[in-house]
Order: C-alpha cells, then structure tokens, then sequence
C-alpha cells in the first residue's frame, strides 16, 4: 500500500474508492504482490528442479487458485474439499498433493479416486494403504524430524508432541510395512512450521531426509513443507529465500548425484505467497474513551479475522481516512461479543468516526478461517489484477446465514 498525493493506493487502485465501491468490511488481494512473492521463491531455487505446491488453506478462492494455475504452481490439500477446489479452478490431479491429518480411510479412497498423489502422516494409514492399493497406487510419506521451529506454539509442527507425521524414529518400521505390502513410495515430506528465520533449519531436516531416503529406490521428489517468515513490521526480521535457496539447492544436488538420479525439490508456502497481497479493510463506527483506553470499534471482529486473538499475531494498521493526522494511541477492537482486539497500544493517525482503516498481512489464514460467529456475514473479496478490480466473493446475506438451517414445527 502506497501514500500519493494524500490519498493510499494498492496496485494503483484508490483504498477509498474501493471501499465504496464494494462496501466495508472487504478483503482486498493484490495479484502483483503474489506473482512476485512466487517468481521470488522460482528464482532463489533456479538451480535445482523445483516445484511449488501452494498451499490452499491459506488462501482458498477459486480466483486466486487460478492465478496460481497460470504461474505454473501445483498445489498442496489437506481435505477432499480443497481438493475439490483446486480441481474447479483447472488443476490437474496430478498437480495436486494430498495431506491429511487424522482423516477416515474413505477420505483418502476418495483422494485416489479423484487421482491425487496421496501424502500419508501416520503408521496405521499406511499399513492400511499397503493393503488395500499395494503397489498399484504410489504414495508418499510425511515425516515428523523432531524440529522444535516456527513462531506460536499453534503453528509449530514438526516437534515431538505435534500430531502430524510419522516420526523419524519409526523409519525401520515404515520399511518393514512398504516391503510388506510392495508399497511404492514416490515422495518424502516435512513440514516444521511457520515463521521459521534460520535456514540452517530446514539444512537440518533436509538432512534427515536424504538419510531416509535411502531407503526407498523409486522416489521421485522431496518435499520440504514451508515456513517462511514474512514481514509483519517494517524492518520486521523474515528467511533469507536468496541465502536458503543458495545453501539447499547445492546441498540437494549433491544428494542426488549419491542417489543416482535427479529428483525434484519441492515446496508448499502458503503464507509467504498470499499474507502480503492482503488487507482487511473496514469502517470505524465508534471511538470510545474509557479511563484508561481509547478504543476504536470497527465494522469487523475475530469473525473475519482470528489471528490476532489466536495466535497474537501482530498486523500493522493505518488510518486510510486520515494520513496526515496528529498520532494518536488507540486500541482497536471489533464488534464481536467477545474480548476480539487487532491491536493493543497501537499508534494511529486520529482516527473518527466513519474513517476507514486497512490491517495488512491479511491474505493468509483470513477469510479462510472466517465464521458466523454472532451470526455475522462473511466479508466480499477483490482481487485487483491488470489493473482492474475483480470482485471474486460476493458478501453474504442474510439467506446464506439461514440456506442450510432447517425449521421445524414446534
């Protein structure tokens, strides 16, 4: 977002004109923000032969999937419904990984069904796989590395107490099970966490990796998960992508000249694409003094935006209304019959009644993870792309909030 001529802009697109066009609360996604997060992450990786799986629960609108469809992107699922997504927007299914957690085995039928590649996390899922597909279905296995890594503890995976993965531990088990039932195994995966800093963390994994490798002969790729730290603040710390491609490509290569073959490195950000291209924008209705706060109550709330109150997660906020007003301390809440606050002690330019405010960051792990609660609507979405705004999610209704519920006489 851009400060010109005393008015703020996303992508040359007027913030103000936006919200009047479309109305308030709107997530507003910038289709240039990802396509250069995306060639970023190609270009740091251009010596290896990389593949970069998105991960739709971060961002899961058909549009955007397109977007990614056109960059040369695959994706990464973790439900039937993504899936089923991805497949709406044009994907092939093999394009698409599948990586359920504590899923019926119906659920993964249906993956192999559709004609996913299958991504198993756990041992009792893969002696079942074994027995009902043998070798007639490739899959590959998430591993647990026992990596303490990643920022809140919600978002750590890759650790001793996670449910995801079978751990590195077990691997004697798990060729015991493939050789048992003839499973072909194409692929290696893992995944650590979010918010990881230090490159030497996913070295350390991937080393854990090519050693399990070993002993499987038909791989054809290694999947290292995500985890890139993005900016939250200016100057915020986030991965080198430059330092990490340099350091794990040449390590990759090297792996495969011992292995004898080339196979493709691959990658599933979510985050690190979409959390930039996105900002909540919404309205001020109130501004309230207390004692000791000022507070500064918005048209939205944890409905529409939960990662503040469940992962404390910091999102920086301007006044689009006012740019050039006194700096004011404000704590910004939501209408929400709940203690929902995007920020604490925030500094803002002073803010009115009516102003209209933009929280940055929003584009992963938003919308997706938006609900009803109060019995609110879900906010619209634009995606602004070539120089247009597209709206790609209309705002809901009072007949969405009651299409599925089913009245009775009493």
């Amino acid at each position: 977002m851009k400060l010109k001529d005393g008015k703020y802009f996303i992508s040359e697109m007027d913030v103000l004109q936006l919200c009047n066009d479309f109305g308030t609360p709107l997530y507003v996604y910038d289709a240039e923000k990802i396509q250069s997060q995306y060639s970023k992450l190609k270009n740091a990786f251009a010596g290896v032969d990389m593949e970069v799986k998105y991960a739709v629960k971060a961002l899961s609108n058909i549009s955007v999937l397109k977007l990614f469809k056109n960059l040369g992107a695959g994706l990464d699922v973790v439900s039937i419904q993504e899936a089923m997504l991805g497949l709406k927007a044009g994907f092939l299914p093999s394009q698409i990984l599948f990586t359920p957690n504590s899923v019926s085995f119906e659920e993964i039928k249906m993956g192999v069904d559709l004609g996913l590649t299958i991504n198993i996390d756990n041992i009792s899922m893969l002696e079942h796989f074994g027995h009902e597909y043998g070798n007639s279905v490739p899959c590959s296995i998430r591993m647990n590395p026992h990596i303490m890594a990643g920022g809140h503890s919600h978002i750590q995976t890759g650790h001793i107490d996670s449910k995801f993965g079978i751990s590195i531990y077990q691997l004697r088990h798990i060729t015991r099970i493939v050789a048992a039932n003839n499973i072909k195994i194409i692929g290696l995966h893992m995944h650590t966490g979010s918010d990881i800093l230090d490159a030497s963390v996913f070295i350390r994994g991937a080393e854990l990796l090519f050693e399990a490798a070993e002993h499987f002969k038909e791989l054809q790729f290694i999947d290292f998960g995500s985890g890139f730290k993005v900016a939250y603040k200016e100057d915020d710390v986030t991965t080198d992508i430059d330092e990490l491609g340099k350091e794990l490509s040449t390590r990759f290569n090297d792996f495969c000249k011992n292995y004898g073959r080339k196979l493709q490195l691959w990658f599933e950000p979510g985050k690190f694409l979409v959390s930039e291209c996105g900002y909540l924008l919404v309205k001020v209705n109130t501004v309230k003094q207390t004692m000791a706060t000022v507070f500064v109550g918005v048209d939205s709330g944890q409905n529409h935006l939960i990662r503040p109150m469940f992962y404390d997660a910091y999102h920086h906020i301007i006044n689009v209304s006012n740019p050039s007003g006194v700096q004011r301390i404000y704590t910004v809440v939501g209408y929400i019959c709940e203690t929902d606050t995007f920020a604490w002690d925030r500094k803002l330019h002073e803010v009115r009644e009516g102003d209209i405010l933009a929280v940055h960051n929003a584009g992963a792990y938003g919308y997706t993870m938006s609900n009803n609660y109060n019995s609110r609507y879900r906010p619209a979405e634009v995606l602004l792309y070539k120089g247009k705004a597209h709206l790609i999610r209309n705002r809901e209704t009072f007949d969405d909030l009651i299409k599925n519920q089913v009245e009775i006489n009493l």
